[in-house]
């Protein structure tokens, strides 16, 4: 069986000497056209792309991601949209794996079954479900697993040793590092040193999973946790279209601005 598209992301960053730069945007953020231009424009710059499917509640987001989704909510997203936007994209950028993030009660509405068939029509390549933790996502990981698709643990600092080699174990080629205890687009309350004590442990576990950090990472912070396989930026940007829409800018431009410049830390 050929490698997915996230292992071959992760191993040609491993071959440049750098993490993976992993954006996260929501999807039909300002609108559906809107935001897939953002996805194409930053994708050149990026080697992971994940796409968050707007909800009504997004109980893990901070304000940045919340605004998104209430906008893209606005524009009409929902969904079968979310799968248009990745289906248009994927027919530009085929080798560019996509992840969707979201909440379990959106699929289930949906139906998984139909789901997972709609993540495979589209092109999605992985899936980190924020709520729907270990070991009651098992089954569900399982079926991810049988139709090609990634399904993403998430570890935090507050994850048991016990626990943790349990969901190492578990797990597919990606796992998801919380860096601190709060929502996303916290200001970084840790130190970048310990995130990196806390990360090693996890790789010590087993060195073969690719972890990822996320949660608080921005232009300030991304150079000093470059050791991690993988690095997600989520609110920064999301703040950046928030930002680009008040002061009536260019959206795809500033993002993308934002975007190299986060990549250039990192090379």
């Amino acid at each position: 069986m050929t490698a997915s598209l996230i292992s071959q992301a992760f191993k040609k960053c491993k071959e440049e000497g750098r993490p993976a730069l992993l954006t996260y945007t929501v999807a039909g953020d300002p609108t559906k056209k809107i935001s897939l231009d953002i996805l194409k424009s930053i994708s050149k710059n990026i080697d992971i792309i994940e796409s968050g499917m707007a909800f009504s509640t997004p109980i893990a987001d901070g304000g940045d991601i919340q605004t998104s989704a209430h906008r893209a909510i606005k524009a009409g997203i929902n969904l079968d949209e979310t799968f248009k936007i990745v289906k248009k994209f994927k027919k530009i950028e085929y080798s560019k794996p996509v992840i969707l993030m979201g909440y379990w009660n959106l699929i289930l509405q949906f139906n998984e079954n139909k789901f997972i068939k709609m993540c495979k029509k589209s092109g999605v390549s992985g899936l980190i479900i924020v709520d729907l933790p270990h070991p009651e996502n098992k089954a569900f990981s399982k079926k991810c697993k049988k139709n090609g698709i990634t399904f993403v643990q998430l570890l935090s600092p507050t994850t048991s040793k016990q626990r943790m080699k349990q969901i190492i174990k578990d797990s597919h080629n990606m796992i998801y590092y919380i860096s601190q205890s709060s929502t996303t687009g916290g200001k970084l309350k840790v130190s970048p040193r310990k995130i990196l004590e806390e990360y090693s442990k996890i790789k010590k576990l087993n060195n073969n999973k690719n972890v990822v950090i996320g949660f608080g990472i921005t232009e300030k912070t991304i150079n000093s946790l470059k050791k991690a396989d993988g690095l997600v930026v989520g609110s920064a940007i999301c703040k950046e279209i928030t930002n680009s829409i008040k002061k009536r800018q260019n959206t795809v431009t500033n993002v993308t601005k934002i975007v190299k410049r986060l990549k250039n830390k990192i090379k």
